[in-house]
């Protein structure tokens, strides 16, 4: 019979972490390893308490050595000469897990609403490596934008009673801001099963395996079957440059289009995934047209044998798009979908045009971005990571999306790309 090895520990700091003028209070206990980095600090934060990463943050504290640290993030954010960027530094630089009580440790999470999160140190623990942990708590995170904790408290006081005079108003105010109907508010919500899936979630991110062979194979399924059907001599198309109907119908089936769309599927013009598969391949120049024939590009006969090649040539397509404009959407879709967060349809191509125009993007005339375009930008990205089987399938149309394990790690490896453009 088998031994099964015991799972690897590491240390790890035991914290319990309540954000400063909250009531009731907002506090969550939480199990981190000790080399976890500040901006992995941050993000664990952002996860446990429910904040959505829209600002800025920092930590004041005191190190092991009795200095006085500012740390703020992201980095370049980082304008005063007193304070250092967050990148590079580790938690146990700042905290000693064998000691108990509060620490001289403070994170600030958006220095407008000033939500300062102390925090105590319970002792060490040994943790499984490349995990997180959320033991206790207490409350839901406060609403995002909502004024800091005076602010705060104001809306639990009117959400909860619907006879208050501001009621409308504040409701209205938090559809807005959360996608949600008020009567679904609840401050003393806490579902620890829940943060410890999201939590879950974030360590894949933080700290990805390598894909599989199997994985590879599945993510860029669609592109290297499209590329191993182009003969030498190219694919013959139609006098109006679209694909014969035989060959559309052939790739639907082989594909397994028919859950995306309806209809013969004998005419590309009218069969969307093929359209957009085939204009994709073009785009990321694996494909050109010459003389009515569809023929594979010097890139698309290098890349023809798929496997990693293949997985790191469309990932780095999509992570460095040509266009400044299209890589801030194509991040937009990354990070809903790595942290499950995808808005309602109704509310993506605003949540889109909104960045955009903080961004500084600006049309030709030099007019902001309208709703409309944003809505085209949007489904132009979402187009793109749709040529690649990134999400467990699902007959529900509405159903919202569920990445695979090779979905997840081939996404990191484009947001890394998107950040460090």
């Amino acid at each position: 019979m088998a031994i099964m090895q015991p799972t690897a520990t590491v240390p790890a700091f035991d914290l319990r972490i309540s954000i400063t003028g909250t009531e009731p209070e907002v506090w969550r206990r939480l199990q981190l390893p000790e080399t976890i980095t500040v901006p992995e600090f941050h993000r664990a934060l952002q996860a446990a308490f429910g904040w959505e990463n829209r600002h800025l943050y920092g930590i004041r504290c005191t190190d092991l050595r009795g200095e006085g640290r500012v740390i703020v993030g992201p980095d370049e954010a980082v304008e005063d000469s007193y304070a250092e960027p967050a990148s590079g530094v580790a938690l146990v630089e700042l905290l000693d897990a064998k000691r108990t009580g509060p620490a001289d440790f403070e994170y600030e999470y958006d220095f407008g609403d000033a939500w300062t999160h102390t925090v105590e140190l319970m002792g060490p623990v040994e943790l499984p490596e490349k995990t997180l942990r959320c033991t206790d708590g207490a409350n839901r995170g406060p609403v995002e934008d909502s004024g800091g904790p005076h602010g705060y408290r104001r809306i639990v006081e009117v959400l909860g009673d619907p006879g208050h005079p501001e009621y409308e108003d504040t409701a209205s105010w938090y559809k807005f801001a959360t996608g949600e109907d008020a009567t679904a508010f609840a401050p003393t919500a806490f579902d620890a099963g829940a943060l410890n899936a999201r939590l879950d979630e974030l360590a894949l991110q933080l700290w990805p395996e390598p894909p599989t062979d199997v994985e590879i194979d599945a993510v860029v399924h669609s592109v290297h079957w499209f590329l191993s059907q182009v003969p030498a001599d190219g694919l013959p198309l139609t006098q109006d440059g679209y694909l014969k109907p035989a060959f559309v119908r052939e790739t639907f089936d082989a594909l397994g289009l028919d859950d995306r769309w309806p209809g013969k599927a004998n005419r590309e013009v009218q069969t969307l995934p093929v359209l957009q598969l085939r204009e994709q391949l073009q785009a990321w120049k694996l494909l050109r047209k010459s003389k009515g024939r569809l023929l594979l590009s010097p890139a698309g006969r290098k890349m023809s044998d798929g496997g990693q090649p293949l997985w790191d040539y469309l990932a780095n397509a999509v992570g460095n798009p040509p266009e400044e404009a299209a890589a801030t959407v194509n991040g937009l879709l990354v990070q809903w979908l790595l942290d499950g967060t995808t808005p309602r349809w109704d509310e993506r191509a605003r949540i889109i045009a909104d960045t955009l125009n903080v961004e500084g993007f600006r049309t030709r005339t030099g007019a902001p971005i309208p709703l409309d375009l944003g809505r085209d930008m949007y489904l132009r990205s979402r187009g793109t990571l749709q040529c690649l089987q990134l999400t467990v399938p699902s007959d529900r149309f509405t159903a919202p999306p569920v990445l695979t394990d090779g979905g997840r790690k081939f996404l990191l490896q484009v947001q890394g790309l998107l950040q460090g453009r």
